[in-house]
């Protein structure tokens, strides 16, 4: 799930959290989980005020931040020591796939 600017939202992408009318968790909802955007729905939320949504995997590359490949050469290199100890390396195979899911990466099941 990353979240973006509603101005880098494109058609097609898919909603990952509900948004709410406010901050407010009671407030109403105004476009829930799982919903495909659409530009007339962009177009509708920036009228509202919206200025960011939660979207499924990671598919804007923002400044500064780290791509797939980058993360996982530095989860590698933190379990450099860790050789061959099976609790060590089954821990970094679940960091592994987290970031492969948290960057929308299919390689993390």
């Amino acid at each position: 799930m990353q979240n973006i600017p509603l101005t880098l939202a494109k058609a097609g992408m898919v909603v990952a959290k509900e948004l709410k009318a406010s901050e407010d968790p009671a407030s109403m909802t105004i476009c829930g989980k799982g919903v495909k955007l659409t530009d007339s729905l962009i177009n509708r939320l920036e009228q509202m005020g919206i200025q960011s949504v939660n979207v499924e995997g990671h598919p804007v590359k923002m400044e500064g931040e780290s791509s797939v490949e980058e993360m996982l050469a530095a989860l590698e290199h933190r379990f450099r020591r860790a050789g061959d100890d099976p609790l060590m390396l089954m821990i970094k195979e679940v960091y592994k796939g987290q970031i492969r899911r948290s960057m929308g990466d299919s390689g993390g099941k």
